[in-house]
């Protein structure tokens, strides 16, 4: 008998003890539910900044998701749009690069233009080389930029010495349009390649 009672009381000991553990691990799942949603939602947060494993962030995606409401009740001054001119200068010059019939080439993006000055080979046409430069920087820039290509390797030079201005310059406007009138010499790419107005 003492066995059986032994043996009941060993077995109900082992039963209350795998209860206390399992109503545990419901409560740990019950407080690991809102980390994780919590920590899904700081992953889909368009404002979240790189994370350190993946300082580049090169390896993700894009992705937001906004509600009207949201976007109805935030301050859109708090959310403007920063270009970063000089990478997209980089993207479209190296992408233009990759072509046949392009030795070198030089672009200067502002803050609604974007001037691209390259030297060619003699295999490459005029209007062919227009038209690969100024549907890079179209493919690549926001709509409401206006895009100017030219062959002349002069104008590389030019468009160099303005990297280091800025739009508050008194000369600025003034030498862009130069520029802007010597590039307009030269093919500017097919009807289909230019800038919708």
């Amino acid at each position: 008998m003492n066995r059986k009672l032994l043996f009941l009381s060993s077995l109900l000991i082992v039963i209350i003890l795998a209860g206390c553990g399992g109503a545990d691990n419901a409560a740990d799942d019950e407080r690991q539910q809102p980390e994780e949603r919590n920590q899904i939602v700081d992953e889909l947060n368009p404002e979240q900044e790189i994370t350190p494993s993946n300082p580049s962030g090169d390896d993700k995606l894009g992705f937001v998701h906004y509600t009207r409401e949201q976007i109805n009740s935030e301050n859109e001054e708090e959310h403007t749009v920063n270009i970063d001119r000089t990478s997209l200068a980089n993207m479209i010059t190296r992408i233009i690069l990759r072509n046949d019939g392009f030795d070198e080439a030089a672009t200067l993006v502002t803050d609604d233009k974007a001037l691209i000055a390259y030297g060619k080979t003699d295999d490459l046409e005029a209007d062919k080389g227009a038209d690969i430069a100024k549907k890079t920087a179209v493919s690549i820039l926001p709509g409401y930029f206006d895009v100017y290509v030219s062959e002349n390797e002069a104008l590389i030079q030019d468009i160099q010495s303005l990297h280091n201005s800025s739009i508050q310059d008194d000369n600025y406007d003034n030498t862009i349009n130069q520029i802007i009138d010597r590039m307009q010499q030269s093919p500017q790419g097919t009807e289909d390649s230019q800038m919708q107005d």
